[in-house]
């Protein structure tokens, strides 16, 4: 069983964060473990999910959890293996409802370098 990578000194950015709003949309409910909370993107044609880890880190599978109704179409990941550059890893096409998602899983990913991951989201 595959356990969190998300740490107290994981960095996270977003594209945008509803009207701006950071109480109440923003990117710390991302990961508060609170299923009344959620991060919330403004409206945009690609909103995306940045994290960079603290040190190298190995991924097996990413979990996803979208509101129904507001589900991305096509989602892609990209990772910065141990030459540097962000590559893609894998795209996927996430349910639009409330269920837990196991987006893929595939052989583990090694990251270096301060582990830089994006998600992108497309309509």
């Amino acid at each position: 069983m595959a356990s969190s990578l998300i740490c107290s000194e994981t960095q996270s950015r977003v594209s945008s964060v509803l009207n701006r709003d950071v109480k109440q949309y923003g990117k710390k409910h991302m990961f508060d473990c609170n299923e009344e909370t959620c991060w919330n993107s403004d409206q945009g044609e690609c909103q995306w999910v940045s994290l960079e880890f603290p040190q190298p880190v190995k991924v097996s599978e990413l979990k996803l959890l979208f509101q129904g109704g507001f589900s991305a179409k096509t989602c892609r990941l990209h990772g910065c293996p141990k030459d540097g550059a962000l590559r893609e890893i894998s795209h996927f096409y996430p349910e639009d409802d409330n269920s837990l998602q196991i987006s893929f899983c595939l052989a583990v990913q090694h990251f270096y370098r301060k582990a830089l991951m994006e998600i992108l989201f497309s309509k």
